[in-house]
């Protein structure tokens, strides 16, 4: 195993849905990733490295998700995207659906349009501002580790970019969840690292 480094010119930091829905007493989720987040420290470990990756010279990537109101935008009539739809959650100019206080973009920082599904890429312009920044290592934080994390995570592989995946800034519905997405299935598509190991590739 040789040693992590990571050129901060190439490196950025995609973080996923860190609304208020998820992050926040009071979001629709919010109870149900919350054993999970409390786990692994997430929210705290997340603001921490995004500071960190900012003052090394990294690029931020913000990949929210919205819905306008009565979210017409699903057609799905099962799985994850139906219960979003169903529960109204991650309305567009709601509070739920804003950025947690902590995980604001700040000046330099890149707000991802168009997020509808699950995978960062599939609706968005993520492909063309990681390209046009001319990033080849793309380390992911966010909700939920085994839906956007893992689906984000796998299309970047597929794309050619050098993936990273953070234990210690991802949380699921479940501890269960989590420790078995890392367990069996991100070693496939990244290199499983957390917050230390990515901010020490980066001195």
């Amino acid at each position: 195993f040789h040693t992590m480094q990571l050129n901060p010119t190439e490196t950025a930091l995609v973080l996923i849905e860190y609304q208020n829905e998820f992050t926040t007493e009071g979001g629709k989720l919010y109870e149900a990733v919350k054993p999970c987040m409390e786990s692994n420290n997430m929210l705290e470990n997340s603001i921490t490295l995004m500071a960190e990756m900012r003052s090394k010279g990294c690029t931020v990537f913000h990949v929210p998700i919205a819905f306008v109101k009565g979210h017409n935008e699903i057609g799905a009539g099962a799985g994850i995207l139906a219960g979003i739809a169903e529960g109204k959650s991650f309305e567009s100019d709601s509070w739920n659906s804003k950025y947690h206080p902590s995980m604001e973009p700040a000046a330099g920082d890149i707000n991802v349009q168009g997020k509808l599904g699950l995978c960062g890429f599939h609706s968005t312009n993520l492909d063309f501002l990681l390209r046009q920044k001319g990033i080849k290592n793309v380390v992911i934080g966010g909700f939920l580790t085994n839906c956007c994390v893992e689906s984000t995570m796998r299309a970047a592989y597929e794309r050619g970019f050098q993936v990273y995946t953070l234990k210690d800034c991802t949380a699921a519905t479940s501890v269960e969840a989590h420790e078995a997405a890392f367990e069996h299935n991100f070693g496939m598509f990244s290199t499983p690292t957390n917050s230390a190991e990515v901010t020490a590739a980066l001195a």
